[in-house]
């Protein structure tokens, strides 16, 4: 009996990742090879790290999915995010996901509730800048993916279009990075502001403050988390923000 127990066991399919295990959707590795290594030391979570194009067939099975994809998102990826989250999937959203060259998908930035206007960026439009410094604040200060075991060594000057004065918050900097300015937010009861940056142009000495760099938000039975910093692997190993995104892959809703 044992040892026909034991045949019947290895004749049942194996398990193709592990309990806790996260999908992590990238086209630059280095940086998503460090986030791996963090989740793996600091939450024992592992990660599974695969082109857009090596999609597992069922994206359910996992607890998180992340998106790091800096060049072209194809369409059956985009299809297979936005169901993820309509199934009831926590899908974190990291940088350059949400960049121009996506304004190319159909369905990808309305699903995101999210919109990148053309035109003069003194206007409102859209304009991304690298090689830049910025920072950026907490604007959730009870929220878990803002402050687990996140430790701001800052306090900066703040105030979003919404603010009716200027607020001194806990913040990090970041140098040699990169900017997205005004990003348009749907209107969506369910979206939680996470992070602001502040960001001084060198040329124009204009001060920018908005309040898009982080977020959450509903879709479907799901959520998306959306963090703007992380244009390299110099933004992952600024040790506040490596924790900030450690903690968006973590988080229960």
């Amino acid at each position: 009996m044992k040892t026909l127990l034991a045949i019947a066991a290895l004749l049942l399919p194996c398990p193709l990742f592990a309990a806790n295990e996260v999908l992590i959707v990238a086209d630059e590795f280095p940086a998503m090879e460090h986030v791996a290594r963090k989740l793996e030391a600091g939450e024992n979570v592992s990660s599974r790290i695969v082109w857009q194009t090596n999609l597992p067939p069922d994206l359910s099975v996992f607890p998180a999915v992340v998106v790091y994809i800096h060049g072209r998102l194809n369409e059956s990826a985009e299809m297979a995010f936005i169901n993820y989250t309509q199934g009831g999937g926590k899908l974190v959203v990291l940088h350059h996901s949400i960049s121009s060259g996506k304004r190319k998908n159909k369905l990808w930035f309305n699903s995101l509730g999210v919109a990148l206007p053309e035109g003069d960026v003194n206007a409102g439009g859209y304009k991304w800048i690298e090689g830049i410094t910025q920072q950026i604040v907490n604007l959730a200060p009870d929220h878990f993916i803002t402050t687990q075991k996140v430790n701001y060594p800052e306090k900066v000057a703040f105030k979003s279009p919404a603010d009716s004065k200027e607020k001194v918050l806990p913040g990090f900097t970041l140098k040699e990075s990169e900017v997205y300015l005004n990003h348009v937010l749907a209107k969506d009861k369910t979206r939680t502001h996470l992070l602001g940056l502040k960001y001084t142009d060198k040329d124009s000495g204009k001060t920018y403050m908005q309040a898009h760099a982080g977020w959450i938000k509903t879709s479907g039975k799901g959520w998306i988390v959306y963090l703007q910093p992380g244009h390299d692997l110099h933004d992952l190993t600024n040790p506040v923000f490596e924790r900030i995104v450690v903690n968006a892959v973590v988080w229960k809703p």
